[in-house]
């Protein structure tokens, strides 16, 4: 079936389902070749713990850029731990990452969006290409609620940059409701959360936020562009 076909198929199929129902009817038209990518915030836990828990036959990688907070880490153990797996990580190229860091300085990031672009796109968009290599479905985390951005993201799409469908099991939820997932489980995770981390990113570029902001207004801050994202959901 062609990714098209199969999309337009699924789109009104797929509405009003829970999260396990979408991942199991997606995952049955692509047992071997399904991947979900995981940051280990709240949302990626809550689908993280739904693969796990299901035993569902799906490939759960994450992205080290390099930068992480240790909390990120410690979630990532806790993670391995209370589901008796191995999420499976992906690094940076050590000879690009060189590169930038002795042309551009460690914290270049901050110099301009061009400086910062690039630097997401060495340590998360390159990694992601290998990750994503001969695989049909691609899992997120995303959320409607998470920004305006991302308000009109639909459940299933194809992204024609990473050339797979991308499938948001959660894109409807409330926060409330994953908090709520979260708790009801006993799914692990970061600390930072409890502190008005709402999006955690790379230490240097993420940053608590104030009450009523956009749940990723933490990313990025400086800048004023309205699009802020790291170029791992653009197509």
């Amino acid at each position: 079936m062609q990714e098209q076909e199969f999309i337009e198929k699924q789109k009104q199929s797929l509405e009003g389902k829970t999260p396990l129902e979408i991942i199991q009817t997606v995952v049955n038209e692509f047992p071997e070749e399904s991947v979900f990518s995981t940051s280990f915030g709240l949302e990626d836990q809550v689908i993280s713990d739904i693969i796990l828990s299901n035993k569902l036959p799906v490939e759960i990688f994450t992205l080290d850029t390099g930068r992480h907070f240790a909390q990120t880490y410690q979630v990532h153990e806790r993670v391995n731990d209370k589901y008796n797996t191995h999420i499976k990580t992906y690094y940076p190229d050590t000879a690009e990452i060189e590169n930038f860091m002795n042309s551009n300085g460690p914290d270049a990031f901050y110099i301009s969006p061009e400086l910062r672009k690039q630097c997401c796109f060495i340590r998360k968009v390159q990694p992601l290409k290998r990750a994503l290599n001969g695989k049909k479905i691609w899992f997120t985390g995303i959320r409607k609620e998470q920004s305006e951005e991302r308000a009109s993201t639909p459940v299933i799409e194809y992204d024609s940059g990473h050339n797979i469908i991308k499938v948001h099991p959660l894109i409807d939820w409330k926060i409330d409701e994953v908090w709520q997932h979260i708790k009801k489980n006993n799914v692990p995770y970061n600390a930072l959360h409890n502190k008005g981390f709402t999006s955690i990113g790379c230490a240097p570029c993420t940053r608590a936020i104030a009450e009523g902001e956009d749940e990723r207004t933490g990313r990025w801050w400086w800048e004023n562009e309205d699009l802020k994202e790291c170029g791992l959901h653009i197509s």
